[in-house]
């Protein structure tokens, strides 16, 4: 069976009280193996062999990903709120649950219309982006056991909700509306062919141009959900530039809600810190040199750009060596536009 028959589901998540009694396989030899079968209930036992054997990830079948989800989102407070689980292990959990979140509504575009859903996730990240001190670490190990798209979509929500919350003080709804938006904002990708979403070579000029639709497709089906303005302008506005040059609109500068040049600054950063079919992921210096060099071309605001790489240096844990690459790095070299 292929891959995408398969969701991975952090050990982390799996409660031998109260886990939903589905299949579990392991990953080994690039096969999956049953561990447990869906008459067994997972136990402590289980539990202990798999962290003695340093086990991150167990994985379900696409068919039991509805039950797993409910689960997951239906105890997600009563999980973050236990004082036995660790600050990593809770962004494991809640970012895997986020991510399949994206999947059902990728694969079933009309569950996106149940937004208490996203918003519960929303309020969730918001709290952790806020309290946690290594809020991001644990998107690294989710992105690299889920596919890019469904992964991307949370990182984006995740880096747009901190930096909002570092340097503007907005209402709690506004923050909502702004992880809504970035939840959601390739949310028109699942209107654009399978065939050019998953070509391994370069596209043609007519594939490039029906995947720039998805900002404008995404924005078309969601308006009539009952999204925010905010939410709205992310998903329609994400791939302006602000020197114009952008899509759908071709909008710049002060036309650019402040939300979509965020949540572009955002997009563009996982993007290139994400590991890619054709490319390793770049370094965190690297991206953000490459980045700094494209905003003084015009593809950002560059001081809000600025803001950006400041939480980000502080934030991810950066060593000295690479804050000093940053500082004496001088733009002219490489660039971001693969995001």
């Amino acid at each position: 069976m292929s891959d995408c028959f398969w969701r991975p589901i952090s050990v982390d998540c799996v409660d031998p009280a109260s886990f939903p009694e589905v299949a579990l396989y392991l990953k080994t030899g690039g096969k999956y193996v049953l561990y447990k079968d869906e008459q067994r209930r997972f136990c402590e036992a289980d539990q202990r062999r798999l962290e003695n054997s340093r086990i991150e990830f167990l994985y379900v079948r696409s068919g039991d990903l509805k039950e797993v989800n409910s689960y997951l989102e239906q105890n997600l407070s009563r999980i973050l709120d236990r004082n036995d689980v660790t600050g990593a292990a809770k962004g494991l959990i809640l970012y895997q649950t986020s991510v399949n979140y994206v999947i059902d509504i990728f694969e079933s575009p009309e569950q996106a219309a149940c937004l208490d859903r996203c918003r519960s996730l929303i309020r969730h990240m918001m709290s952790y982006v806020a309290d946690e001190e290594h809020a991001l670490e644990s998107l690294r190990t989710i992105a690299a056991h889920n596919d890019y798209i469904f992964s991307h979509s949370v990182q984006v929500a995740a880096l747009n909700l901190l930096i909002h919350e570092k340097i503007f003080r907005l209402t709690q709804e506004e923050m909502i509306e702004v992880g809504i938006g970035s939840l959601l904002h390739d949310f028109g990708m699942t209107f654009i062919a399978d065939e050019i979403l998953e070509k391994p070579g370069a596209l043609s000029e007519a594939e490039y141009l029906s995947v720039k639709e998805h900002a404008h497709k995404g924005y078309e089906f969601l308006k009539n959900l009952g999204l925010g303005e905010v939410a709205l302008h992310i998903v329609r506005y994400h791939h302006e530039r602000f020197d114009g040059q952008g899509y759908p609109s071709g909008r710049q500068q002060k036309d650019i809600p402040r939300s979509a040049q965020l949540a572009a600054i955002c997009d563009t950063y996982s993007a290139l810190t994400s590991e890619r079919g054709y490319r390793p992921a770049y370094p965190q210096a690297e991206a953000l040199r490459m980045m700094r060099e494209e905003a003084s071309n015009g593809l950002f605001n560059y001081e809000y750009f600025r803001q950006f790489e400041g939480v980000m240096t502080t934030t991810r844990g950066v060593s000295d060596q690479e804050r000093t690459h940053l500082a004496s790095t001088a733009p002219g070299q490489g660039g971001a536009h693969d995001a």
